[in-house]
């Protein structure tokens, strides 16, 4: 049996792999990810071809299939995900002991990104998000130069990689003494998270765990103040399938991990969101980021 040999083009496997498959007999059709190919890396596949095949061989599959074959993790996987989920509650006890007013926010995410690698992580799933006092009502309030307040909401939305897998996990400490009304709303945000966390279990839809949260906030009368999904999947990705958001009708199967993370957020006031990554069984949710949702006084 003779060996196929594989030029390999431009030092890319992905023009080799499509060269390959272009010389095997039998082979009319090469279907292609539109959402995740570029116009660029397409035409650099054409450029690959032998010009008798450039108009019909590539093809846009219709529906994604490597992003669903990647929404149920199997035991290795969990296994990855589960440590990467704990690495990451380590980190958030070590920054409890870091948080203290006149700090720079990107001290903050500085700290807690070098820390991450001592703690074997990879790199970061995504930019930190530290946001305070007034920026916490961000949802995506990246660090800056602003100190921490000397009371105040402390939002750290952080994730690891780690082998490949990413973690996210996001918890709001308050610096000094809340007043009662930001306390009511972090008690309500805290309801909402644990009544979706609570809502997932295999064969509910993403919607069905959605309004679990934002129908607490609802009464509460801050659902204005929930302005994004519910939750989102993780992986190899840090947004994966399924969107876990309002009206979403895929159902929850075991072995997915969904985030779940309501938020309130009150511009020149303040913001909250509490955030558990969790895989989904068929007899609940085994939430994989324990560490504390009650609120964090410091």
């Amino acid at each position: 049996m003779r060996a196929a040999q594989v030029e390999i083009a431009a030092g890319s496997a992905v023009i080799a792999a499509v060269q390959w498959l272009a010389a095997q007999p039998g082979i009319h059709k090469i279907g292609f990810d539109p959402a995740t190919t570029t116009v660029a890396d397409f035409a650099r596949f054409k450029a690959a071809l032998p010009s008798r095949l450039r108009r019909s061989l590539l093809t846009p599959l219709a529906e994604p299939i490597v992003e669903t074959l990647r929404l149920i993790k199997d035991d290795a996987e969990l296994a990855i995900l589960r440590d990467a989920a704990l690495r990451g509650c380590q980190l958030f006890e070590h920054m409890l002991g870091i948080l203290r007013p006149g700090l720079p926010e990107i001290e903050v995410a500085a700290e807690l990104e070098h820390q991450a690698r001592l703690f074997g992580a990879d790199g970061m799933s995504f930019e930190t998000i530290v946001a305070s006092g007034l920026r916490s009502a961000l949802p995506h309030g990246h660090a800056t130069a602003n100190p921490l307040p000397r009371r105040g909401f402390v939002t750290l939305d952080f994730g690891i990689i780690l082998k490949g897998y990413c973690s996210d996990m996001t918890r709001t400490v308050f610096l000094g003494s809340p007043k009662a009304g930001e306390r009511s709303a972090y008690l309500a945000v805290l309801e909402a998270q644990e009544a979706a966390v609570a809502a997932v279990i295999a064969g509910a839809t993403c919607g069905d765990v959605d309004e679990a949260a934002r129908g607490i906030l609802r009464r509460e009368g801050l659902a204005d103040a929930f302005t994004h999904s519910t939750g989102h999947g993780v992986g190899l990705e840090i947004h994966e399938p399924p969107r876990v958001g309002a009206g979403q009708t895929t159902k929850l199967a075991a072995g997915m991990v969904i985030t779940i993370e309501p938020g309130v957020y009150l511009p020149g006031r303040f913001g909250i969101r509490i955030e558990d990554m969790v895989a989904v069984t068929r007899s609940g949710a085994e939430v994989l980021t324990p560490s504390p949702r009650a609120l964090i006084e410091l």
